[in-house]
């Protein structure tokens, strides 16, 4: 069973695609790994159903008196006794009626209900609920339906919640379980999460270092002693507080985007606390060739005399950078320089281009320079991937 699970992982892609088609239909649970993105894809369905709106429901900081509160009706019945003059029903105003209260019960505004329009409803750390709350929410997941509140019929729902080996309190009973689809996701790996980098405006340098270290990676599924990757979350890692995870990388970005405003003594401990000591130390070590780099106006103002790197990391993040960053005005003066760096580096930057997702894509391709730059080289476009 671990083989075959381990063989029907899906991307968050591929994850997001079954909700949309079948979350109408279905509740689809995805259980995944720690900071691996799963309520981005609360995000992705909003761009793919322009005509839902997006709701957010997080089981974390519920109680069962979170779901739904009491609200008291009058209830009017037509029998012999008292004249209810106040009766909001025009057609017993002025009869001889009796009164008794009710309860309705409202449901909390997070789930949505009260939009009567269709939703993406996530259902956020599920695994992690307070029991009652799970059991609370088992009709939605089946029925659609929430007390005496029914979804619209195109609202879509899905729940997330982490691995149950990573140890974290993410428990889910069997009578649950049967009422839902569960699917698992899989961990990005380094290439995976540099493409989705360079449209996100992920640091340069950090994508060049996890370029050169995979590892950082591998899931702890497929690490028997945590010393051997002292990078990543492993739930027999006494001690190991920060780690890696796509997650705490898109942090570690933003730290070293401000590093100009800190010493190296700060932005290292700020690292440190962000993706743990080992990762940290060698990012910062990866830092240092930073100051390899040209500048991006020593390309833009002199592409034939712009110091090209001599160190193929270096090289790495002025790709890296320029896919990033990279305009129509200044597509001229980068296909000169591109022409003095490595073969290799070359074949990057144009993989990169090609990416299906690459948000620059339409601006490079459509350039005269690179056109003419393609049809000279296109061999190289499968040697190497952003």
């Amino acid at each position: 069973m671990n083989n075959a699970h381990s063989m029907y992982k899906l991307s968050l892609a591929q994850c997001a695609n079954l909700i949309k088609v079948a979350g109408h239909k279905r509740t689809v649970l995805v259980q995944g790994p720690m900071g691996s993105g799963k309520s981005s894809m609360l995000k992705t369905l909003e761009q793919e159903l322009p005509s839902h709106t997006p709701v957010y429901f997080d089981c974390t900081t519920k109680d069962l008196g979170d779901i739904m509160i009491p609200k008291l009706k009058e209830l009017d019945l037509e029998i012999t006794g008292r004249v209810n003059p106040l009766s909001n029903r025009a057609e017993l105003k002025g009869k001889e009626v009796s009164t008794a209260d009710y309860v309705t019960f409202a449901p909390n505004e997070e789930l949505g209900v009260h939009l009567g329009k269709p939703i993406i409803l996530m259902i956020d750390e599920f695994g992690k609920a307070n029991p009652m709350v799970k059991n609370a929410l088992l009709r939605l997941f089946l029925e659609r339906q929430i007390g005496s509140h029914k979804l619209h019929p195109d609202s879509v729902i899905f729940a997330t919640t982490n691995l149950g080996s990573e140890g974290l309190g993410d428990l889910l009973p069997a009578h649950a379980r049967n009422r839902i689809s569960i699917v698992t996701l899989s961990k990005p790996d380094h290439m995976e999460w540099i493409e989705w980098g360079i449209n996100a405006g992920i640091d340069p340098i950090l994508l060049g270092w996890v370029r050169d270290n995979p590892q950082v990676f591998q899931s702890f599924e497929d690490v028997k002693d945590p010393e051997e990757n002292p990078y990543i979350f492993h739930p027999r890692a006494a001690g190991r507080t920060s780690f890696v995870t796509p997650r705490s990388l898109e942090a570690a970005s933003d730290i070293l985007k401000l590093r100009d405003f800190m010493d190296d003594q700060s932005v290292t401990a700020a690292l440190m606390g962000t993706i743990g000591d080992r990762a940290a130390m060698d990012l910062m070590a990866y830092v240092r060739l930073a100051d390899d780099l040209p500048k991006l106006a020593q390309i833009k103002s002199d592409p034939e005399n712009a110091p090209v790197p001599q160190s193929v990391a270096a090289q790495c993040m002025v790709v890296y950078r320029t896919l990033s960053s990279i305009e129509r005005d200044w597509l001229d003066a980068w296909m000169v320089y591109l022409n003095r760096m490595p073969k290799e580096c070359q074949g990057m930057f144009a993989n990169g281009v090609r990416t299906p997702n690459y948000s620059k894509q339409g601006v490079v391709m459509t350039h005269k320079g690179f056109t003419d730059w393609a049809r000279a080289h296109s061999y190289l476009f499968a040697s190497d991937k952003a």
